[in-house]
């Protein structure tokens, strides 16, 4: 095909085409794209035409691309990236009457203590954009930036895209939550002492803290594990149990509440939260302009 040629492709084809071959499912291409279904299989069908090929073959409720899909998907990738990111570039990004969507990926912790600032400031310099957040942590995070679902993320990584950018935000230090009222802090052997909650998004019971305190040979006791952050303040009121927690989690959790916070008897090894991003957003002024935002507000002071 020559230059002249790509005059009879429809670009919005081509984006259909990627979100089919990340999502393998033409409802949830169909959510994804705010489209109707029927639109989405009309496309299939002119992708078919287009490429001379099936594409995708439905197998039970799944569909599964055919090799030459799989070609070119890998093609195409580079190219889209390339093609998004010239477009960005042509934008001028205008806070004051921008209505961009954007979307976020962010850790429990980072939506629960970290956020809410963020969310004024944006409100305030850019009031006619929309923010849509979802919860995000290094498992979902990899996944979330390939498929495009989020553009920018806060969270604990590990494994990212292989396109993907990150940027060290702060050291996460930790806080020992308590509810009940006796006085002074917990000794070493108090805290491994007390019943513990922790805040697992998957549901694991162990975590950095274990490996803290097996360094010196001791163990805590892990009774009650949930979700989100939002529900310790009630959980942990008037109670022995304890949880160990982000500072800025804490911070937002002893505010106006019945619990206060103090550091763990022990040495903690701290991670770090990190944003990260899809390389082909890197320089979208409009995203550009949100990192920049998230940096100020999310980054250690």
């Amino acid at each position: 095909m020559n230059r002249n040629d790509l005059r009879r492709v429809d670009m919005n084809l081509l984006v259909i085409f990627e979100a089919l071959m990340l999502e393998r499912n033409l409802t949830r291409v169909g959510e994804k794209l705010f489209i109707s279904q029927p639109t989405v299989s009309a496309a299939l069908g002119r992708l078919r035409d287009l490429f001379d090929d099936p594409l995708l073959i439905r197998n039970g409720r799944a569909m599964e691309p055919t090799r030459r899909a799989q070609e070119i998907f890998t093609e195409l990738c580079p190219a889209m990236d390339v093609i998004s990111a010239a477009v960005s570039r042509a934008k001028v990004f205008d806070p004051g009457t921008a209505c961009n969507v954007f979307r976020l990926g962010l850790s429990d912790d980072a939506e629960f203590g970290l956020f809410p600032a963020l969310l004024a400031d944006l409100q305030r310099q850019a009031p006619n954009i929309v923010v849509v957040v979802r919860r995000a942590n290094f498992l979902l995070m990899p996944g979330l930036l390939a498929s495009g679902e989020i553009s920018v993320g806060v969270s604990y990584t590990t494994d990212l895209p292989a396109n993907a950018k990150r940027k060290t935000l702060r050291r996460i230090g930790v806080k020992v939550l308590r509810g009940d009222s006796r006085p002074g802090p917990l000794s070493l052997d108090e805290y491994c002492a007390r019943p513990h909650v922790m805040v697992s998004f998957s549901g694991d019971l162990s975590g950095n803290i274990d490996l803290d305190l097996a360094r010196l040979e001791r163990s805590r006791r892990v009774v009650l594990g949930v979700p989100q952050f939002g529900s310790l303040r009630a959980l942990l009121r008037g109670t022995e149990m304890i949880a160990t927690v982000p500072d800025y989690a804490a911070c937002a959790l002893v505010e106006d509440g019945p619990l206060r916070a103090e550091d763990a008897p022990f040495e903690v090894n701290k991670a770090e939260l990190s944003m990260a991003w899809s390389g082909a957003h890197d320089n979208d002024p409009a995203e550009r302009w949100l990192r920049e935002r998230i940096s100020a507000f999310m980054a250690e002071r």
